[in-house]
């Protein structure tokens, strides 16, 4: 219960074009958590998303949820926000803020940690098996086009044949799933253009959305079982 005496803990959500966290927000609220969320780009720059970008100091909060991107983290033209961005990540591995990392957020991680982030040899969309640690198993919607390698001092807690699909850094959780999305957000992407990147990938976006619909319910609960995972073991290492 959040009294004047008893303040919720600050959840700082970056979103670089997109916000919705889906089952991954909704356990961090649950589990006592205030949302802060800050946009990267606007609509109105997707199609020149070089903005310079004022991130807020990770010290200020108790968790920080970085989420996906539709552009690749080592492209030139977001060089201009990645490079903040990263010192975000650097600061707050300093000063001991957890920081789970989804996607786009996961590969910064690497990215800023001693990893690498590669175009992938075969983009992962829609449903994809990943084994690993019982919070990480199971089936989850992608959408990459590329993946990280995981630093070397990193624990892999994720993967599949495609790639290393999770990794846990001192207290840093990066997935390289999207365990936020439901089919509704999906469908939103595929008017943003996924649908032609889908199709132009030999996949049916109809049957792509049912099958992403049919798991929405199950994804939901698994979410809040990774967000676990990371409050209690991760950001407590």
């Amino acid at each position: 219960m959040t009294t004047p005496d008893h303040p919720a803990k600050r959840l700082l959500l970056i979103g670089h074009d997109y916000l919705s966290a889906g089952g991954i927000e909704a356990r961090f609220v649950e589990r006592g958590y205030a949302v802060e969320r800050v946009q990267v780009v606007p609509p109105e720059r997707y199609d020149d998303p070089g903005v310079e970008f004022d991130f807020p100091d990770p010290r200020d909060y108790d968790a920080v949820l970085v989420l996906g991107a539709r552009w690749s983290a080592y492209s030139d033209t977001v060089t201009s926000w990645v490079k903040p961005e990263t010192e975000l990540l650097h600061t707050a591995d300093e000063a001991g803020i957890p920081v789970f990392g989804i996607c786009f957020g996961g590969q910064m991680l690497a990215q800023a940690h001693g990893g690498q982030v590669v175009a992938s040899p075969a983009s992962e969309i829609g449903p994809h098996v990943v084994s690993g640690v019982p919070a990480v198993a199971g089936v989850w919607t992608q959408w990459h086009h590329d993946r990280f390698v995981p630093p070397a001092e990193a624990t892999v807690v994720g993967a599949n044949a495609a790639a290393s699909q999770a990794f846990v850094l001192r207290r840093n959780l990066a997935v390289q799933f999207h365990p936020e999305v439901d089919a509704a957000s999906v469908r939103e992407w595929l008017e943003d253009g996924g649908r032609e990147d889908a199709s132009g990938r030999g996949l049916d976006p109809d049957v792509l959305i049912e099958h992403i619909a049919s798991l929405d319910e199950d994804v939901r609960v698994r979410a809040g079982v990774l967000v676990d995972y990371f409050l209690d073991d991760v950001a407590t290492s």
